[in-house]
């Protein structure tokens, strides 16, 4: 079994205690029952909130003698708070995280992560889901998380916008959509936009690029650090036709917006296009946009692949109550809890046996089905691709390139530079 140490301090320990938000899910006071303790993110809608609220409830409703607490937290908060208290006594006993290797495999390779084999067999969870979520499971040599989502990005795109600048249909290519981005800029129109004081929203458009000029083979091997980023041709043709997104097709003043005030742009019909996950269907409808108006392509990298992430809940070596903690988890993905977050918020169920009914999604929803059944395999987010470190110098380079400080035909060389020196 992997040694069990902590993770490095990012934040004072002080700082953890305070500010977080919390909310509980229950007095247990008297009553004789265990608490456990689960982080998780803030939910971003009221549908999510209900459905989380309804699951919660079902849960403790069947299971009298269990009551958790949840605190709940902004996506940095959720990490600083998880590299802070992962390994000491304020630990939560379940936590939820992105389990590609650069988010989730940071805590899982640093302690943070209790080996579950023997829930496994207990639950019969091999049977419950689909090998591209157990992959995500076993990765790291145990049986790390649970798994609690999967999600997909595309291009949103404005059907009213796209019929204005005189596209008839969807790129295909990544030069076809270069081709549109040109035919909405000449119609006067923003083509695409993006939130630059948060760094992962920009990286959608550098991964995506990334992968159409590398190829599925060489993009996993340069993200695994087995290809040299100073070699690599198409690693600077990516940071160039990167650079030309940024100074022809992107919203002006985007370095300055962030990801919420750019997306209200896409909601008022000033802007075209946006790279957001198959979660931003529920987000539309939250923001009172007409999705009947909104299409969704996968971008045309030319591998067929899906971008996206898998997302786990992780029981905590230092807990108390694991029992307890798995007992919570094979509720959250029981077929029961699944259908509820199908249901009210269109989240794509990790259980195999809930499958989506056609005839209660919309119009926006419906894209996504072949999306996701014609995928050729999973590219991940690269800030979940890479190490923490190599995230935060993978920004660094982008932002330089993006606003005109870096050539980038010198961007794979300041990336590999980095990498040798870890």
């Amino acid at each position: 079994m992997r040694t069990k140490r902590a993770v490095a301090a990012i934040v004072a320990a002080g700082m953890l205690a305070a500010g977080l938000a919390a909310c509980s899910a229950g007095d247990d006071a008297g009553s004789g029952a265990t608490t456990i303790t689960y982080w998780k993110l803030t939910d971003a809608d009221d549908a999510s909130k209900k459905a989380w609220s309804e699951i919660l409830n079902g849960f403790e409703d069947s299971h009298p003698d269990i009551k958790v607490k949840v605190e709940e937290r902004s996506t940095d908060g959720h990490k600083e708070a998880l590299r802070t208290a992962l390994g000491t006594s304020g630990a939560p006993d379940v936590y939820w995280s992105w389990a590609g290797p650069g988010i989730g495999g940071e805590f899982v390779k640093a302690g943070g992560s209790l080996d579950l084999k023997k829930y496994y067999d207990k639950y019969d969870w091999t049977s419950r889901f689909g090998d591209s979520t157990l992959s995500t499971v076993k990765q790291y040599g145990q049986w790390d998380g649970v798994p609690s989502g999967q999600s997909g990005a595309g291009v949103y795109y404005n059907k009213e916008l796209f019929e204005k600048a005189g596209i008839t249909s969807t790129p295909t290519t990544y030069e076809e959509l270069v081709e549109d981005a040109d035919k909405l800029v000449a119609a006067g129109i923003t083509p695409i936009e993006f939130g630059g004081t948060v760094n992962w929203h920009l990286m959608r458009l550098l991964d995506n690029i990334l992968m159409a000029q590398c190829g599925s083979d060489t993009f996993q091997a340069l993200v695994t650090t087995k290809a040299d980023w100073s070699k690599e041709k198409c690693v600077t043709a990516a940071f160039e036709e990167f650079h030309t997104w940024t100074q022809k097709y992107l919203t002006k003043g985007w370095a300055s917006l962030s990801d919420s005030e750019a997306n209200a742009l896409f909601f008022k019909g000033d802007a075209a296009m946006v790279i957001e996950g198959s979660w931003f269907d529920n987000v539309l409808r939250a923001n009172d946009v007409d999705t009947s108006k909104i299409g969704v392509f996968l971008f045309p990298t030319g591998t067929g692949q899906l971008y996206g992430d898998v997302s786990s809940n992780y029981i905590t070596p230092t807990s108390k109550h694991p029992d307890e903690a798995a007992e919570f988890l094979d509720y959250l993905t029981s077929e029961k809890a699944q259908k509820i977050s199908l249901d009210l918020v269109g989240a794509r169920p990790v259980n195999t046996a809930v499958q989506v009914d056609p005839t209660k999604e919309d119009s926006l929803d419906k894209q996504w089905d072949p999306i996701f059944a014609d995928a050729k395999g999973l590219y991940e987010f690269n800030d979940q691709a890479l190490s923490l470190a190599q995230t935060t110098e993978y920004w660094r380079i982008q932002n330089l390139v993006a606003t005109d400080e870096l050539d980038p035909a010198d961007a794979g060389a300041e990336f590999q530079k980095f990498i040798d020196q870890q």
